[in-house]
């Protein structure tokens, strides 16, 4: 119960903090941080959580991160679902927290987009499902691939938050204009719910490329670190 507790609030604290500052921050007269600070951002959700929870549910915030870790060998299927209801269910929470802020400025929509990720009319920089589903394959795969590194016993002690956060980092800088950056289920849903329509009409991409990448970015780290 404490490890989905855990669970819950940090993914909480990664889709508050993430897609509340692409909300709330990325446009705002004058200051408004942008595509890096959007990036940044989401990269200090996981950094700060990987560091307050880690050490009680190994803080995965991201159900393609925990079917990742399962199929690299370093996680329990009997855990993959109660992981799974938890972050999902903080991801809402925090949607529904962000939109209750949002909604407070007069001529708030939330069907405008609310930091939901997309494809084709709705991607960022129109680009087109096919571009989306290989974005979000690779860069998940790649995520899964420095987190299992970075958390392996032969790695330097102490340091995996920050090669976590920054490698999240990085992928937003490079996928923000792609699809608004998922390479996280729980994240889209989250705030699709509230954005409605289309955006829950999408979400099936990012739940399916996002898992598919995290699977073969486990794969391949496991052949990387096997017989060493």
């Amino acid at each position: 119960m404490k490890a989905t507790g855990a669970e819950f609030f940090g993914t909480f604290w990664l889709v508050l903090g993430g897609c509340g500052s692409a909300v709330l921050a990325a446009a705002f007269p004058g200051v408004g941080i942008g595509l890096h600070g959007v990036s940044l951002a989401f990269g200090l959700t996981v950094l700060t959580m990987a560091f307050a929870i880690g050490h009680i549910s190994g803080c995965h915030l991201n159900p393609a991160v925990s079917i990742g870790l399962w199929a690299g060998g370093r996680f329990p299927a009997a855990k993959l679902l109660p992981y799974i209801v938890a972050q999902v269910l903080g991801a809402v929470a925090a949607g529904g927290v962000l939109y209750l802020i949002a909604s407070g400025k007069a001529g708030f929509d939330a069907s405008a987009g609310f930091a939901s990720n997309g494809y084709g009319e709705h991607s960022p920089g129109q680009y087109s499902l096919a571009a989306a589903a290989v974005c979000e394959v690779v860069m998940t795969a790649f995520f899964l691939i420095i987190i299992m590194g970075a958390t392996d016993s032969r790695a330097p002690a102490g340091f995996a938050p920050i090669a976590i956060g920054l490698g999240l980092t990085l992928i937003h800088l490079i996928s923000i204009p792609v699809t608004n950056t998922s390479v996280n289920p729980a994240r889209s849903t989250g705030v699709a719910l509230f954005a409605g329509g289309w955006a829950i009409g999408q979400l099936w991409l990012f739940w399916a490329a996002p898992i598919v990448g995290a699977v073969i970015g486990a794969k391949v780290y496991a052949w990387l670190a096997s017989g060493d």
